[in-house]
């Protein structure tokens, strides 16, 4: 596998496309450069969860075909080839099936980290080459960079250069060959750049919505058989009923059906009692949390204590944090101040400067 110092001595790209201006624009920046450039778009609607009310963006959605042929329109505007993979068995199987399993068992899965590390840098990879697309390496319209360390002999993921779309926190869990084999062309402009690129290309989408939603019908038309709990306080009072803890988070506040003198916030799930708990919004703060499945990029495992800096979800601010290796492949993520709503299942992204060293998935808040 060449460097990324390299690609140009290696001209030809998949494009993962999906009808939006950055990765239209990531396609028409590549061809712009005199890359031989091939857009492949991956299929994942299999007509199941029928939303009773439903938007056109969002990533699973009946809408999908229509989707599909707006995107077609985009590779004949380039004059690129354009390949629909589908990858609806392994999407249902990695992505829909996790996410139901997650909000089951009482956690918050972030569907995007799945979807980026088993499907769209995966399986809609392999799905192309073995339907004969031929690439040397595959781009995204993600918001972040990569470069290669010729001293560590590692690839960099980093930041995008608009610090307001920056997506790494998405791209964590990617593995090294993941990295070595793809290029970010949008994540050295911002947004708006991208949107005047569309207009100058002539793609037709510059002023296309984002998509907004992982699923059209809502993540509750995943869930089917929920039952009904209580809901307690944290001193075990009985407040309420509950109406299925899927339906619920951590730090959640509107739609608990409960009321008091003063605001109530979700602080605790239990799937093995079926029981919500609530308190006030003081007792959403941790300072800590341990985190597993964890995925270093351009670093070694560290042995010691690290300082760094943490996100905990991708609308959260970094905070200042230090990293302790522990038992089981596992670490603890201990923050210089509380940190509200430190949710099980979403991602604890770390990261240097703009260098992202790595993510894992957070297993509980608190300590031991």
């Amino acid at each position: 596998m060449k460097t990324l110092q390299e690609t140009m001595n290696s001209n030809h790209v998949a494009v993962a496309m999906s009808g939006g201006v950055d990765s239209s624009v990531a396609a028409a920046l590549l061809k712009d450069r005199g890359f031989k450039v091939t857009g492949v778009m991956m299929k994942i609607w299999d007509g199941t969860n029928k939303p009773g009310r439903s938007t056109r963006n969002s990533c699973y959605s009946p809408f999908e075909a229509a989707n599909i042929e707006n995107t077609r329109k985009v590779a004949d505007t380039l004059g690129i080839p354009f390949h629909v993979i589908d990858v609806t068995k392994e999407f249902r199987e990695k992505v829909l099936n996790y996410f139901t399993a997650e909000y089951l068992a009482g956690r918050t899965p972030n569907p995007c980290l799945m979807c980026n590390r088993s499907i769209k840098f995966q399986a809609l990879i392999d799905k192309a080459i073995n339907a004969g697309v031929e690439f040397d390496y595959f781009a995204t319209g993600h918001y972040s960079r990569i470069e290669y360390n010729e001293k560590s002999g590692c690839y960099l993921l980093k930041k995008g250069k608009d610090t307001v779309k920056d997506q790494s926190y998405f791209l964590a869990l990617l593995s090294q060959i993941q990295l070595s084999q793809t290029l970010f062309p949008v994540g050295e402009y911002t947004k708006q750049e991208v949107r005047d690129l569309a207009r100058k290309f002539r793609l037709g989408v510059d002023e296309k919505p984002e998509s907004q939603d992982f699923i059209a019908a809502g993540y509750r038309s995943l869930i089917s058989g929920a039952q009904t709990g209580l809901i307690k306080n944290t001193q075990g009072e009985i407040l309420g009923e509950h109406n299925g803890i899927a339906n619920y988070t951590i730090g959640q506040r509107k739609g608990l059906g409960i009321s008091g003198k003063n605001p109530l916030y979700v602080t605790d799930i239990d799937p093995k009692t079926n029981t919500v708990t609530v308190g006030s919004r003081k007792d959403i703060y941790s300072d800590e949390l341990t985190a597993t499945d964890l995925n270093w990029i351009g670093i070694e495992k560290p042995e010691t204590e690290m300082e760094v800096k943490a996100k905990i979800r991708y609308t959260h601010e970094e905070a200042k944090a230090t990293v302790i290796p522990v038992a089981d492949e596992r670490i603890k993520v201990k923050f210089k101040e509380p940190q509200m709503a430190i949710t099980p299942s979403q991602a604890v992204v770390l990261y240097k400067d703009d260098i992202v060293l790595g993510g894992g998935l957070i297993e509980r808040s608190g300590g031991e």
